[in-house]
């Protein structure tokens, strides 16, 4: 097969998402190409790859329409691995195949920046989109077409980010008006959102499963059944993921997409992650066994996370899988650990469906309202992993002050005390388990 792919990024995501979606297409008979990795960072996987030939397994698992299911894969859609810290040259040499039609990338949140330090005689740049920008204005000098581009990093418009960064090194590498108009006029960067929970090298099973397919895979990876992809564009034609039978979205605007995942996935961990942790529960898997809080997140999304985001088919069938994906049994997913950062993270996911629900019903949502009680409650008794500052404002702070703090949240929350302080009476005075029964009554 011809390579036709090249991706940026050796780690565990792309191996369990689009390096599968090429290796089922292939086998489909739907599509004829292979993938080269680039490794973005120095130590990356690069030598392990090619010792292993591009192959690895990778074993999808999960619960589907309430049954467990477990499958087993050989991805062969890689042909091998570039590192262009070692070989700088074999890795322009990529540009110069007319083949080459995609680029994928999954660098990281902070992978997509501007780094002014870049020069263009580096070999290679040390920002991603340095090192792109090195590629494509080679491709642009060997005069050939330009590249379909699919950045995968968790950040909000990431083909746009994406763009204006290769843009800014032209400018500043003085690479010319052609080039620019080249990279604007030549080449598609399709702002996307990426959903499936890659599990990586699971240590734990790895002697019994190297046992079973008769060697050792180093390169062995797990993930979850579900997985969502929406691109910004149109390009079934040239990549046929869809007629293959994945849950791949192409559209003009991600941005629904988007809303609909920061609203109903994350809204949910973040609704349920402090009473679960008051109650002594250390993972999601846990929650969802646990009759009492799995009932509470049932009521906030089916009474009030879902009527304010849109209550039509899509956002029901994509409710219904994030309660699969929480009872996986193959997920050990930390509470700790999506406890992270949790201010700013319940700015964004769950106080925007409160404040519309106020605005449209003219009521608070008490469960949701107590979600955020239980995240004060946590922070002044136990030791959150959160900006230091925050932290200690909301310890030293009464409810009114950190309610009405908009530099904490973004809103003033003050119309929200009785309910707040109610709820965390209810804590202090009866527990947490009883505070729960009371929230959802």
């Amino acid at each position: 097969m011809r390579e036709r792919i090249i991706q940026f990024g050796t780690g565990n995501f792309l191996r369990g998402f689009f390096c599968d979606f090429i290796n089922t297409m292939n086998e489909k008979g739907l599509y004829d190409g292979k993938i080269v990795i680039v490794q973005p960072t120095k130590g990356g996987k690069t030598e392990i790859l090619n010792s292993q030939n591009g192959e690895y397994n990778l074993y999808l698992r999960g619960i589907q329409n309430g049954k467990e299911i477990c499958e087993h894969k050989v991805i062969k859609s890689v042909s091998r691995g570039v590192d262009p810290y070692s070989n700088y040259d074999e890795y322009l040499k990529l540009a110069e195949n007319p083949d080459m039609r995609f680029i994928v990338s999954n660098t990281t949140e902070s992978g997509i920046e501007f780094n002014e330090n870049c020069t263009f005689n580096d070999k290679p740049a040390l920002s991603f989109p340095g090192k792109l920008t090195q590629l494509l204005y080679h491709r642009y000098q060997n005069s050939l077409n330009g590249f379909i581009i699919f950045p995968c990093e968790l950040i909000d418009n990431n083909g746009d980010a994406l763009k204006e960064c290769v843009l800014n090194y032209a400018q500043l590498w003085n690479l010319g008006d052609g080039f620019v108009e080249w990279i604007k006029n030549e080449n598609s960067f399709c702002n996307t959102l990426v959903d499936r929970i890659v599990t990586g090298y699971p240590k734990d099973e790895a002697v019994k499963i190297n046992a079973e397919i008769g060697y050792e895979d180093k390169l062995l990876n797990t993930a979850e059944l579900f997985h969502l992809w929406v691109i910004e564009g149109s390009f079934e034609e040239e990549l046929p993921l869809m007629t293959a039978g994945f849950n791949v979205v192409w559209t003009e605007n991600v941005k629904p997409y988007k809303k609909m995942k920061v609203r109903i996935l994350n809204g949910a961990h973040t609704s349920l992650v402090f009473p679960s942790l008051l109650c002594g529960v250390e993972t999601v898997g846990e929650s969802i066994n646990d009759e009492q809080l799995k009932n509470y997140l049932d009521i906030c999304l089916s009474k009030y996370i879902l009527p304010i985001l849109g209550d039509n088919e899509e956002n029901r069938n994509f409710a219904n899988a994030v309660l699969e994906r929480f009872a996986n049994p193959y997920i050990k997913h930390s509470w700790k650990a999506i406890s992270l950062n949790s201010v700013s993270k319940y700015s964004v996911r769950v106080l925007p469906t409160l404040m519309d629900y106020i605005e449209n019903k003219n009521s608070i949502p008490r469960p949701l309202a107590f979600s955020l009680a239980c995240l004060i409650e946590y922070y002044k008794t136990n030791k959150p992993q959160d900006n230091e500052n925050t932290v200690a404002y909301i310890k030293d702070n009464d409810i009114m002050s950190i309610l009405s703090n908009t530099q904490l949240w973004g809103y003033d929350l003050s119309n929200l005390y009785d309910v707040v302080n109610e709820s965390l009476e209810k804590i202090h005075n009866s527990g947490i388990r009883e505070a729960i029964a009371w929230a959802i009554m």
